[in-house]
């Protein structure tokens, strides 16, 4: 692994958990318990300390999410068009709220065995490779929804999900200059995410191997 020597501007983190969950018959995913914590507590504890502040991005009533003490930005491009609607939103928050940051870092809030040196990477990688934005990938699978969002884009994102009804994170990366930061998928892959029933205890297995989880 090539040594990181970024250092970090300002990142706002955002955690997606906009899903409606269909392939685990509705509800938050996000929710769903693994050996004894919730995924998206424990996607907080990885994110939380790798970013200058946390928000959470849902729809429907916020209190849900009352206990895990973030705020809660909805979408507000309507029709639930995915995930880069919740981009979206991080990016015009952190442009209204926090004005002198320039990068927001998104991550699935289905996904409990994130890295600890995400954001770190993602930065020393665009920095390095000069590009508008950075995703990860593991093996020879990338994940466009965690990734690194400049926020003097977001009016050209609208424009794509609003006027071309754009939805695939990965056909609108392609229109930029693109870093990819790469981790190993042993002994577990760090971005495995909980998407069925099956999913579920499948990362109960899996925690017990993430002996810093």
């Amino acid at each position: 692994m090539k040594a990181v020597t970024t250092e970090i501007p300002a990142t706002q983190g955002v955690l997606l958990a906009g899903g409606l969950a269909r392939r685990m018959g509705g509800g938050d995913k996000p929710m769903r318990t693994i050996g004894g914590r919730t995924i998206l507590e424990r996607v907080i504890a990885r994110v939380s300390p790798q970013c200058d502040g946390l928000i959470l991005n849902a729809n429907g009533d916020p209190s849900r999410f009352a206990a895990f003490g973030l705020l809660v930005v909805a979408d507000d491009v309507p029709g639930f068009p995915g995930p880069l609607a919740g981009i979206l939103a991080a990016l015009d928050w952190t442009a209204v709220n926090r004005p002198g940051v320039e990068w927001v870092f998104s991550a699935a809030g289905d996904c409990p065995f994130l890295p600890r040196d995400l954001v770190i990477r993602l930065q020393d990688a665009r920095q390095r490779e000069n590009a508008e934005l950075a995703v990860a990938a593991s093996g020879d699978q990338s994940h466009p929804v965690i990734g690194l969002w400049r926020v003097s884009l977001r009016d050209e994102l609208r424009h794509a999900l609003v006027v071309e009804d754009l939805r695939r994170i990965d056909r609108w990366t392609a229109r930029y200059p693109l870093a990819t930061v790469t981790w190993p998928t042993q002994p577990l892959d760090p971005f495995f995410n909980a998407n069925t029933v099956e999913d579920i205890a499948e990362a109960e297995r899996l925690a017990a191997l993430d002996a810093a989880g």
